[in-house]
C-alpha cells in the first residue's frame, strides 16, 4: 500500500457501506476527502506529491485552480507547496460581490493545473475547465487525489486533458 493509501486509511476517509455519490452512482465505498484534505498532515503528504509529480513531469503552470469547496484546500496547500499562485472556481455565479466564477488572478494564456480530491465521471472538472477556457486560460492537467476509475480519465481525455492521479481506487483495495 503506496503511504498515500495509507495515509488516507489512518485518518478514517476511506469508508466501506452503501454510497450515493456525486454523480448518482452507487459505490460500495466512499473517499471522504474531506476528512484528508483537513487534517494538516494528510493534506501536506497530498500537496508534497502533487508537488513532487509537477516537478518530475515536464508540465508548466501559471496557475493551479481548485473548485470551491473539496479541492480548495489542496489548491491552497499546493501553492503554498511550489510557489505558484491559485484561483478557486465556482459552480455558480453569486448574486452578491462581483458575481464572477472565478475567484483570484487569472490572465489570458495562463496555462492552469486543475487539482480536484477525487475524480468519478470528472463532470465538476469538466465543468471548472469549460470556465477556465472561457476566460482565455490554457488547461491540459488535472490532479486529482483519487482515481475512482470511473470513466473520469476518459471523459477528460476526450476535451484533451490529462488526468493524474496521486491513487487510483484499485490500489487502495
Amino acid at each position: 500500500m503506496s503511504k498515500m493509501s495509507q495515509a488516507l486509511t489512518d485518518c478514517g476517509a476511506l469508508q466501506i457501506g452503501d454510497f450515493t455519490l456525486a454523480s448518482g452512482a452507487k459505490s460500495s465505498y466512499y473517499i471522504d476527502i474531506k476528512k484528508a484534505s483537513t487534517n494538516p498532515d494528510v493534506l501536506r503528504l497530498i500537496a508534497q506529491q502533487m508537488a513532487d509529480n509537477l516537478r518530475n513531469s515536464a508540465i508548466k503552470v501559471d496557475r493551479i485552480a481548485g473548485v470551491v469547496l473539496g479541492s480548495v484546500p489542496l489548491a491552497a496547500a499546493l501553492a503554498l507547496e511550489t510557489g505558484i499562485p491559485y484561483v478557486m472556481i465556482r459552480k455558480e455565479k453569486k448574486d452578491h460581490g462581483t458575481g464572477k466564477l472565478i475567484e483570484g488572478t487569472l490572465n489570458i494564456g495562463d496555462k492552469v493545473l486543475v487539482v480536484e480530491d477525487v475524480i468519478t465521471s470528472a463532470g465538476s472538472s469538466i465543468s471548472a475547465i469549460e470556465t477556465l477556457r472561457r476566460e482565455g486560460a490554457v488547461v491540459e492537467n488535472v490532479f486529482s487525489v483519487i482515481d475512482r476509475e470511473s470513466g473520469g480519465s476518459e471523459n477528460l481525455k476526450q476535451i484533451g486533458v490529462t488526468l493524474l492521479p496521486l491513487v487510483k481506487a484499485s490500489e487502495l483495495f
